[in-house]
Parts: structure tokens; sequence; C-alpha cells
């Protein structure tokens, strides 16, 4: 029998219940501690929050803080915020984990999301050339390399070291990087 090694998930295994009472993506931004729930950035209208069940190491939501189903139900300023945080997070995915590209995209609707969140997030998926091999197909298992916790610390510093940044938050006591877009034009690696 082979065996897989992940020590890193005791966490979650013996974690205490933490019942989120509405949408996830509502109430986890408003947590205190923003390393612990996830939050890695916020601009003004939108926050990045780390996959807690990736598809690879580094991947992050960017989420609108309203609480609407559909791209088309963003106002305007709402929108190009989303994307100029969207273009951040790649970039800041490139100064920190260099990937070999990334699959970005939008899950709408219950079907599409898995019927699990009804809270509009674009995907940010970090790719390697070689990152897909025989385990998903033939042992119907994927195997993550980093730990969220770790990929939280490397997004955070590439946040940190961007453009846009207004506080850069400390990583010791769960502050999330703090981002504006005012400032024209916003350049992104």
């Amino acid at each position: 029998m082979d065996r897989i090694y992940a020590p890193w998930r005791i966490e979650w295994v013996e974690r205490d219940a933490d019942p989120i009472d509405g949408c996830p993506f509502c109430v986890l931004p408003d947590r205190e501690n923003a390393r612990e729930a996830r939050v890695v950035a916020r601009s003004d209208r939108n926050y990045v929050l780390l996959n807690n069940a990736p598809y690879n190491p580094g991947h992050a939501m960017v989420i609108p803080n309203a609480h609407v189903r559909d791209w088309t139900d963003l106002d305007a300023e709402t929108m190009l915020d989303h994307a100029r945080l969207k273009a951040a997070t790649l970039a800041a995915a490139r100064r920190a984990i260099d990937p070999d590209g990334f699959n970005t995209g939008l899950n709408l609707g219950g079907g599409a999301a898995g019927g699990s969140v009804e809270h509009l997030h674009t995907h940010v998926v970090p790719r390697w050339n070689g990152d897909t091999n025989f385990m998903p197909v033939v042992g119907d298992t994927k195997v993550i390399v980093e730990a969220v916790d770790r990929s939280y610390e490397h997004l955070h510093e590439g946040f940190a070291a961007g453009d846009g940044v207004v506080d850069a938050g400390d990583l010791e006591s769960g502050e999330a990087v703090r981002l504006s877009f005012e400032a024209e034009p916003f350049g992104v690696e």
C-alpha cells in the first residue's frame, strides 16, 4: 500500500468546530485575525482569500465585499477594483512563488460553484509545468506540495512588495496587506 504523508493536515483534523453562520465569504473578512481567516489582502471593495482546499499552492480567490451572485450585479467601481485586485494577485504570486502560468475563472451559479457558495468569487490558481501527474487519474488523489499557511506567508510577502500598498500589514499579528488603486496608473509586472 502506498502512503502519502501530509502532516500539516493534522491542524485541520484536530481543529475545534468552527461553524460559520451564513455565507463564509461574508463572515471570514470580518474576523479579527485575517491570517487565521486566510484573508491575505484587501482593497476598498474586494479582498483576497486563500482557498482552504487548494488545487495548487497559492490558490486564491478575489471576492467582492458585497454579497452578489453574478458579475453583472457588481457596480462599476467594484468591478474595476475587482479586476485590479485580480491583477495585483497575479503579480504577487509571480513575485512570491514564480509559477509558470495561471488558471483564473468565475464559477457563476450553484451548479458551477459546486452548489456551495452563492457569493461571486474569482479563482486564481498558480500552475507549474508538470504539476499534473498520474495521481489524480490513477489514484483519484491530488498531491498539494505546500501547506496553506506557507502559501499565505508567500503571498502576503508578494502583496507587500507590490504596487498600491497602503499598509503592508503585520504577518505575525495576522494583518492582511491593504491595497489602494486610487493612484493612476496601476502598474503590474
